[in-house]
This record gives C-alpha cells, sequence and structure tokens, in this order.
C-alpha cells in the first residue's frame, strides 16, 4: 500500500481529549463522551471527524511499551476559535508534511501501523517527524465495520 503525500495547511480543530495508552484504551470513552455535545460546535467546516494522536517526542512506534501513554483527541475542524463550547478545548493542528493511507478495513486492525512503522516508513524516503498523527473518518467511515473506510495522516520529513 503506497501512500500520496500531501503538505498541510495548518487546521483550527474543536474537540475533546484523554491521556491513555495501547494498553489502557479509552478511546471508545473518548468519543461516547464527544459525539452527544460534537453539534454544539457551529463553526464547523465539514462533518468530517478527527481522531488524533499527539505522542510525546519520546514515543517508541515499534508499540513494546503498551503503557507508554499519549494523548488522543475526538475533534472537528472549525473555521475559528469563537465558540468554544463547554467541555471542549481549541488545538490548533501545524501544517507539514504527511503520508496519507487510504484504509478500508476494521479500526480495530493494528496490521496497518505495524506496515506503516515497520515496513513503509523504514523502506521510504522520510522519517517521521514530531507533529501530531490523526484519522479523518469521513462518510464512508463505519464503526466496527470491515467494510469502513479512513485516512490515516501519518507527519513525515524527508531523509
Amino acid at each position: 500500500m503506497e501512500p500520496r503525500i500531501e503538505t498541510l495547511t495548518e487546521r483550527k480543530l474543536i474537540g475533546q481529549r484523554l491521556i491513555m495508552s495501547l494498553d489502557d484504551n479509552q478511546t471508545f470513552k473518548l468519543w461516547k463522551a464527544f459525539m452527544p455535545g460534537r453539534n454544539e460546535i457551529n463553526n464547523k467546516l465539514t462533518n468530517e471527524l478527527f481522531s488524533m494522536q499527539v505522542y510525546p517526542h519520546s514515543f517508541d512506534f515499534s508499540f513494546a511499551d503498551l503503557k507508554a501513554e499519549f494523548e488522543k483527541w475526538a475533534a472537528v475542524e472549525v473555521a475559528n476559535f469563537e465558540n468554544v463550547p463547554n467541555k471542549m478545548e481549541a488545538f490548533i493542528l501545524a501544517g507539514g508534511l504527511y503520508a496519507v493511507f487510504d484504509y478500508k478495513g476494521l479500526n480495530s486492525d493494528t496490521g496497518i501501523f505495524k506496515y506503516i512503522f515497520g515496513t513503509w516508513l523504514e523502506n521510504s524516503k522520510y522519517l517521521l517527524d514530531d507533529r501530531p498523527h490523526f484519522e479523518i473518518l469521513g462518510d464512508k467511515y463505519k464503526n466496527n465495520d470491515p467494510g469502513s473506510e479512513e485516512e490515516i495522516w501519518i507527519p513525515i520529513r524527508p531523509k
């Protein structure tokens, strides 16, 4: 699977976040809290949802340490930060170069990430960059459905 390489412009996001690890995955809890309140965000640019991970600089992408913590966001893109609903926060997603993988399958299948970090990145002309990773969940995304489609955005920089 070959990604397309895109330059992302800065984005403004509003959402909610939780600190979690792969061993203590709180994704369901995060989205359960976010989804009812997303309709209070009145300046959304699209209906797409952002599932974003902000990893610490020292994060090991071999995923050997399942207890390593990171920040996970459930968010939407907005035009501005004028009306941030209660219990939500603003986040500026810095622009930059990304490898974008069009993924079809179960969101619980970690094989795609093992391929990205273990095979594709190692054999590419890019290095992993220290910026947020995210998935865009659009109209074709269906939670826990093998026919679900999403975009996986991995921050990169030339070697």
